[in-house]
């Protein structure tokens, strides 16, 4: 699939916004003590790929009821669904000065019903001429493999057409309005579970 920017400004990817908002203290420390081991932007963007993963759980897995929206309370409160822990990826990457966008799938359950939106990040290594998109979204349940790669993609779900599963090509700077709209006006996860934008 060829992911297309929303704007041909590579900085644009590299702003603070309210959502990504890297200029935060606990952003800008949590960065930089990943950096003090992983110098290499490779290493960094894998490094910080694994924490959001693995040490930040989807708060469905958990049960927790936050809903989380800033890249920084995301960190600090240690929990977000997919949207969340995307824009905490994001805006890790985007403070050690990699290029950072938020992308979307459109997901089904296997008899093509639910259909909910899905947040991934591509990221723009140094060197690369492309975007890698990337899930943080954490390995449950069983069977799921998302790992870090620029290489061949390596996502938590590969989109079905025949269910109506869509991989929208379209970077953003910051989340979709639809997106955002969504997790800045629920209450709850429960609450935010039966508004999840359906489509893009």
């Amino acid at each position: 699939m060829q992911l297309t920017q929303r704007n041909p400004d590579l900085d644009a990817y590299l702003a603070a916004g309210e959502a990504v908002d890297h200029a935060h203290p606990l952003v800008r420390a949590t960065a930089e003590r990943l950096a003090a081991d992983h110098p290499d932007a490779h290493a960094y963007a894998e490094a910080a790929y694994v924490l959001v993963r693995d040490t930040i759980p989807h708060s469905q897995d958990t049960g927790d009821t936050r809903v989380t929206w800033r890249a920084s309370d995301v960190l600090e409160q240690g929990t977000g669904i997919c949207y969340a822990k995307s824009i905490a990826y994001a805006a890790l990457l985007r403070a050690r000065g990699i290029p950072a966008a938020l992308c979307y799938q459109r997901l089904t359950d296997d008899d093509g019903s639910n259909p909910a939106i899905h947040g991934l990040v591509a990221v723009r290594l140094p060197g690369e001429r492309r975007w890698a998109r990337q899930d943080v979204r954490g390995n449950v349940p069983p069977g799921v493999d998302a790992q870090f790669s620029v290489g061949e993609e390596r996502l938590a779900w590969t989109v079905r057409p025949e269910l109506g599963e869509v991989d929208y090509p379209e970077l953003h700077e910051e989340p979709h309005p639809a997106v955002l709209r969504a997790l800045r006006a629920a209450p709850d996860r429960p609450c935010l579970w039966r508004t999840l934008p359906t489509e893009l």
